[in-house]
């Protein structure tokens, strides 16, 4: 497809399929709720995502990234899961991941520690800190803030305690994510384009990651689960992968946005009605023109064709 050239992808991949246990983060081992062992059960390829999902990016002019991952089973469905799309503000989950490990492995307290900033510090859409120039607030707080309002002040202070964004690199690389990558702060690392690989990830590697720190062994499970309530306290998604599934669904997700090419992403663990067992997703948008509009629906769509091709709907 010609607008599909135009943003420099040329490669379109879809699965259906089992993961071995090697080759996913998440230990069949792990002890959080709803983690089950991986099967090695070959699963017939789903052509009809395919055909769904290249209907979207026709329809809004631009490029989907997906990857889901059924914990239960270990099947997966895949769409561009390899190709490269920006972080955005989806680092903050990791970003507080990073943070929640340092703290039960090598600086016990840190979540109690209180960092402060000053006025100049302050980046656009930081409705917590800007209310706390003066007295700071915890690095769990700020994740909070981070994760919960997408707050930039917040997500560059966590940053600061995990090494800057080289150090969520680091990060990345420990849970076996040899792809994802950070290279610059809020706001900076927002100024994308189709062939910039700095601060980028793909739908593959980030989903594992996220299962990795939500439904595997990466974290302890307190942390774990302190991590998810941040998640399920989400105010930024109700219009993306939260849209496109059940609401009577449990769902903890991460957005990123960005007005240069549209680009619009998120992240989830979901919990289906009567289920133990979590899905994990992952979808990276961005659209054809520069000055695009993010388009919320295409995320909730998506979402929406990953879960019913994995047989939850």
């Amino acid at each position: 497809m010609r607008h599909l050239h135009a943003l420099g992808t040329t490669t379109l991949t879809l699965s259906l399929l089992t993961v071995p246990a090697a080759a996913a983060p998440a230990a069949a081992a792990s002890t959080t709720a709803g983690a089950q062992p991986v099967t090695t059960k070959p699963v017939t390829t789903g052509t009809g995502v395919g055909k769904e999902l290249r209907a979207l990016e026709k329809s809004f002019q631009g490029r989907i990234g997906a990857y889901a991952i059924d914990t239960a089973t270990g099947r997966t469905v895949a769409y561009r899961s390899g190709e490269r799309f920006p972080l955005l503000s989806t680092f903050k989950a990791m970003g507080c991941a990073a943070a929640l490990h340092k703290a039960r492995t090598s600086e016990p307290g840190l979540m109690d520690k209180v960092v402060t900033w000053t006025a100049a510090d302050l980046k656009p859409n930081s409705p917590t800190t800007e209310k706390h120039v003066k007295d700071g607030l915890t690095v769990a707080r700020l994740c909070e803030a981070a994760i919960t309002l997408s707050d930039n002040t917040a997500g560059n202070m966590v940053l600061k305690q995990i090494g800057g964004p080289a150090g969520l690199t680091r990060y990345f690389r420990t849970l076996k994510d040899p792809v994802s990558r950070l290279d610059r702060w809020e706001t900076e690392l927002n100024d994308w384009s189709p062939k910039e690989r700095r601060d980028t990830t793909t739908p593959a590697s980030v989903a594992r990651d996220l299962r990795a720190v939500t439904a595997g062994n990466a974290l302890h499970v307190r942390d774990r689960q302190r991590l998810i309530g941040w998640l399920t306290a989400n105010k930024t998604g109700d219009a993306r992968i939260r849209a496109g599934l059940p609401k009577t669904w449990k769902i903890g997700d991460k957005t990123g946005t960005n007005s240069q090419y549209g680009a619009g992403n998120d992240i989830a663990i979901v919990w289906p009605e009567k289920s133990a067992a979590p899905i994990i997703l992952a979808v990276y948008t961005n659209r054809e023109a520069a000055d695009a509009a993010v388009n919320d629906k295409v995320v909730a769509d998506t979402a929406t064709v990953l879960v019913r091709a994995l047989g939850k709907l």
